[in-house]
């Protein structure tokens, strides 16, 4: 009776062994091999937070659509916009305030290549002067502009340049911006894009080379472009620089009376206007002095180009 009492015993103490064995080793496995739905939420977890650590957030990517997109001279980039030919002129409807409606709306879609074709409403305006060739006229518009403490911008060509190094010199002295008006002075959506950047930078390592200067602003022949050309003129460092008014100046054997081309220049006013005159004109010329002080008393402040 004893010795079944002990072998009873012993065969109870086996079996409560056994089990714990079995129960430790059934917990360590658990620990070392999640379920196939711990193993699912753990990928999924750190799949979520991988993506949220390497994408922006929503109010990032909210602000980031509002930045100047950053292009660099990458053709294939560039040339995935619209190479569409357009033409620039301010005419049509103006608001309340006299201001194009056409530069308005332009101004808002193609801004952010920094392109200027009306700047923002303040008493400010902008003189500037396209230099084609030169007429006789340019050193009596200096002359004027020094006496009235204006500075305006002169977009200049590269024939221009190269036949009139003293006025360019006179300029730069002065106080005014010289801007690249293009070397060949052709239509630029007509060009492909290599041979429109060639076209800029021909001019602006010359003027750099001779004048040690550095120019920053653009105007399009003709006023003549696409969005490429514009991204184009962005990734260079250029901003390019359209206009809010401009009249028939250019014809220098048509030119306009005094009278009716003072007229359209003071009755065409408005605030943040970006005039365009061209320097071959003798009405300009004649005129330029009277067309100044006659803005001031409008209240209108010739601001130095500061966009």
């Amino acid at each position: 009776m004893k010795l079944t009492r002990a072998t009873a015993f012993l065969l109870i103490m086996a079996t409560l062994l056994t089990l714990t064995a079995c129960f430790n080793s059934s917990k360590s496995s658990s620990s070392s091999a999640p379920s196939g739905s711990g193993a699912s939420s753990s990928v999924s977890s750190s799949v979520s937070s991988s993506v949220s650590s390497s994408q922006p957030s929503q109010s990032d990517d909210s602000d980031s659509s509002s930045d100047v997109p950053t292009l660099s001279t990458d053709f294939a980039e560039i040339g995935a916009l619209d190479g569409e030919k357009l033409g620039w002129g301010p005419g049509g409807p103006v608001d309340q305030e006299n201001r194009s409606e056409g530069a308005k709306a332009y101004q808002e879609k193609y801004g952010q290549y920094d392109a200027w074709y009306i700047a923002p409403s303040s008493e400010k305006i902008y003189l500037t002067f396209d230099e084609g060739y030169e007429n006789g006229y340019t050193p009596a518009i200096l002359d004027t502009l020094k006496e009235k403490g204006v500075s305006a911008v002169f977009f200049v060509t590269m024939p221009y340049v190269k036949s009139n190094p003293e006025l360019i010199r006179r300029m730069i002295d002065e106080g005014h911006i010289v801007g690249n008006h293009s070397t060949q002075h052709l239509s630029f959506p007509d060009m492909p894009l290599t041979e429109a950047r060639d076209d800029v930078q021909e001019l602006h390592d010359y003027v750099k080379e001779n004048f040690d200067y550095s120019m920053s602003l653009f105007r399009f022949p003709m006023g003549e472009f696409c969005e490429q050309d514009l991204a184009l003129l962005q990734s260079m460092g250029y901003r390019s620089v359209f206009w809010s008014f401009a009249y028939r100046d250019w014809i220098a054997d048509e030119q306009p009376e005094r009278e009716a081309a003072l007229s359209s220049i003071l009755n065409k006013a408005h605030p943040g206007a970006i005039y365009l005159l061209h320097a071959v004109s003798a009405t300009n010329a004649d005129i330029l002095g009277d067309a100044i002080d006659a803005l001031r008393e409008k209240g209108y402040v010739l601001s130095p180009f500061d966009l």
